[in-house]
């Protein structure tokens, strides 16, 4: 099972209030409790999940609202099983979901038209001047664009994003300096 499945069902059983633990995410997925746990470090320090450990319940907790996308990969997935049940026989019935992935979204400020321009396969919305919603399905290609094109941008939001966008600037900083 991959890490992305591990952090959306983490996600998913922390938003529905059921406090998992390492330990229960090692048993699950097969993991060592040791993977478990730096699948709940990503999840906070990468995406920016606001993650606290409750001793009562024994378990995570989101100390505030969080959300991020969802990826389904297949019917045969537990995870879709569950959503699939909640849908409509007529919505579901003889079609199959092989891949779904919400976008992610992003406000950026470009104020270069020409970097805008460049910008036009992700952009969606402008919010004011210079301020654009984006949104993309790869994190990796999305912060690709960003770099290679001549423009200067500044991610607004979401945090967990310009974090990533920054510790990525850093570590090429940091092996290119002589």
């Amino acid at each position: 099972m991959s890490a992305n499945k591990r952090i959306q069902w983490l996600h998913s059983r922390i938003a529905e209030g059921h406090y998992p633990n390492a330990s229960r995410i090692a048993e699950k997925f097969g993991v060592s409790h040791r993977q478990a746990q730096r699948d709940v470090d990503f999840l906070r320090a990468k995406l920016g999940a606001p993650i606290e450990y409750n001793a009562e319940h024994r378990g995570f907790y989101y100390t505030k609202p969080f959300s991020f996308p969802i990826y389904i990969t297949s019917d045969n997935d537990d995870e879709y099983s569950g959503f699939a049940g909640k849908l409509s026989a007529a919505q579901h019935s003889e079609s199959t979901l092989v891949q779904m992935q919400i976008p992610y979204n992003a406000e950026i400020e470009v104020k270069n038209k020409l970097g805008v321009l460049e910008l036009k396969n992700f952009i969606v919305a402008q919010t004011e001047k210079s301020r654009y919603i984006c949104e993309f399905h790869s994190v990796e290609l999305f912060l690709g664009v960003l770099v290679s094109i001549n423009a200067d941008i500044k991610i607004l939001s979401p945090e967990w994003l310009r974090n990533r966008a920054l510790d990525a600037a850093e570590r090429i900083i940091k092996n290119n300096k002589e």
